[in-house]
C-alpha cells in the first residue's frame, strides 16, 4: 500500500480526472475510473467536501493529494541475449531490435516519457555499448552494468538494482507496447499486468479477488462461472512495487539469490514463489491488444514481414 491518505475509490478518481485534466461526464468518469454511476456520485461528492475538486475539476489540494501515489522511477531489465531471436540478436541486443523500423524499446520509453516519470534506470549486460545509442533520444537514462548476465538468470538484473524498486515500475525491456496508457503516472498499490484467460501454456498468475495468489507455467480456470472471484491471467512483464513491497524485494531478492541454485531464478519469483506468504500484489489487467512479445525470431517475422526474406 502507499503512504497517501485516499481511499481507493478516491484515489481512482481523481487519477482519472487528473489524466483527462477537462471536465467529462459522470459516465465517461465512470468508465475510465472503474467504478458505478452511484460509487462515482458519492466519491464525487466527497473529494469536494475534502477540496480536492471543485465545479467539476481536480484542484491543487487534489493534485497534492495524489503525490504520494506518483511513480518515482521505472526500471528496465535489459541485460539478457535473446537466444531465441537468433540471428537477430546475434549482433543488436534484443530490445533494440526494430519492428516497423521503430526499436522495440522506444514504445515502452515514450511512454515511460509521457507519463512524467523523469527517472530510468536500465540495466544492461549483452552488447552494452550498443544500449548508449538510446540516449540520444533519452538522455536521462541511467546505465547499471549487470557483470554476470551471462552466467545467471534475469534475477542477476534485480539484484543490481534491488535498492531502486520502490514506488517503481519494473519492466522487461523487449515488450511490444501498443498502449501506451497503461504506465499511468500514479499508482496506488503494487501490481502486476496480465491477460485474463481460460487457459494457458505460457507463464500465468491465479488470482483470487484480484490479488495475486500463485505464479506458474500453465494453468486452467475450471468451472469459472460457479468461481467468480478466482482468476487466472497470463503474465506480462510489466508490475509496479509501492514503497513497502520495494523495500521488501530489496532484502528476498538477495537471499533468493545467495540461495544454491538461486541465481537460476527469476526476480518475479522472489514474491511469488518464495515468499509469496509476504506480497498482496493486485493483477492490472490488460489485454493481447494492449502488448505483444515477441519471443523467438519466427514470431519477429509474423509480426514485422521485412524480416521474412
Amino acid at each position: 500500500m502507499s503512504s497517501g491518505n485516499l481511499t481507493r475509490k478516491q484515489f481512482d478518481v481523481l487519477a482519472a480526472m487528473e489524466e483527462t485534466r477537462v471536465k467529462v461526464s459522470q459516465r465517461e468518469l465512470s468508465d475510465r475510473a472503474g467504478c458505478g454511476l452511484g460509487t462515482i456520485n458519492k466519491v464525487l461528492k466527497e473529494l469536494t467536501e475534502l477540496g480536492y475538486i471543485e465545479n467539476g475539476l481536480i484542484t491543487e489540494k487534489g493534485l497534492e493529494s495524489l503525490e504520494p501515489y506518483r511513480v518515482k522511477r521505472a526500471v528496465i531489465i535489459a541485460a539478457g541475449f535473446g537466444s531465441r531471436m537468433v540471428p537477430i540478436t546475434l549482433n543488436t541486443p534484443k530490445p533494440l531490435v526494430r519492428v516497423h523500423g521503430k526499436r522495440i524499446i522506444d514504445g515502452l520509453l515514450d511512454a515511460i516519457v509521457d507519463a512524467g516519470i523523469e527517472e530510468v534506470v536500465l540495466v544492461r549486460g549483452y552488447l552494452a555499448e550498443q544500449f548508449d545509442q538510446l540516449l540520444y533520444k533519452y538522455p536521462m537514462i541511467k546505465f547499471v552494468e549487470n557483470p554476470s548476465y551471462n552466467e545467471a538468470n534475469n534475477i542477476s538484473s534485480a539484484m543490481c538494482v534491488r535498492y531502486l524498486l520502490k514506488n517503481a515500475y519494473v519492466f522487461e525491456a523487449d515488450l511490444l507496447l501498443d498502449n501506451p496508457k497503461l504506465v499511468k503516472k500514479y499508482q496506488y498499490a503494487s501490481n502486476f499486468l496480465g491477460v485474463p484467460v481460460e487457459r494457458s501454456d505460457d507463464w500465468c498468475f491465479t488470482t483470487k479477488n484480484g490479488i495475486i495468489q500463485t505464479q506458474q507455467v500453465g494453468g486452467e480456470i475450471k468451472d469459472a462461472k460457479k468461481n467468480p472471484n478466482l482468476g487466472l491471467y497470463q503474465e506480462i512483464g510489466i508490475s509496479y512495487w509501492s514503497e513497502s513491497d520495494g523495500a521488501r524485494l530489496a532484502e528476498h531478492i538477495k537471499q533468493v539469490y545467495e540461495m544454491p541454485g538461486g541465481k537460476e531464478r527469476y526476480w518475479d519469483q522472489v514474491p511469488f514463489v518464495y515468499f509469496k506468504d509476504q506480497y498482496q500484489v493486485e493483477i492490472r489487467e490488460c489485454s493481447f491488444d494492449d502488448i505483444i512479445e515477441i519471443d523467438t525470431f519466427r514470431e519477429l517475422k509474423q509480426v514485422d514481414k521485412t524480416y521474412d526474406v
